[in-house]
């Protein structure tokens, strides 16, 4: 009788080294605007922290956890924007490109540049809360979108803009 065949070592994904938040700040940096989670037409930060695509929810992956804490980290930088930029999905746009984004802002659905944050209650629930556009927009910012022209303004913030 023959031994049984061996098995084949089990297939996992090839995961990303461990991600710190100032590596993702670098990331989102580096690209301008990304996608929190969602796929799309930018890149997404959790499926740079998993080493991977990540097929419907992010919370079922094996790293949710660091998925969660850098993603809140980056969501706190002072640097980054969160609203629903891309798709109406929750999209981080580095300071880098406020100013394209106020300059080109009649080319978005006003509330896709609300800027979006959450707020833990004091019975330890989450709250969307939401500040509408321009209201968070510091007035520097508004100061050089008024001169920078419209189609320069897209340009910066990527061919997705456009479409």
């Amino acid at each position: 009788m023959n031994p049984p065949a061996a098995r084949p070592p089990e297939r996992r994904p090839r995961y990303a080294l461990d991600v710190t938040p100032e590596e993702a700040l670098a990331f989102v940096r580096a690209h301008g605007v990304v996608l929190e989670s969602a796929a799309g037409p930018v890149p997404s930060l959790a499926a740079e922290i998993a080493g991977e695509s990540v097929r419907g929810t992010w919370w079922s992956h094996p790293r949710s956890h660091e998925i969660f804490r850098v993603t809140r980290a980056v969501r706190d930088s002072p640097d980054v924007l969160v609203c629903r930029l891309v798709a109406g999905k929750i999209t981080f746009v580095h300071r880098r490109l406020w100013r394209a984004l106020v300059a080109a802002a009649a080319s978005f659905e006003p509330a896709r540049l609300a800027r979006v944050r959450e707020v833990h209650t004091q019975s330890g629930r989450h709250v969307t809360q939401e500040t509408t556009f321009p209201e968070w927009v510091p007035p520097a910012v508004l100061r050089e979108a008024s001169v920078l022209p419209r189609e320069e303004a897209l340009a910066a913030l990527g061919e997705w803009s456009r479409a």
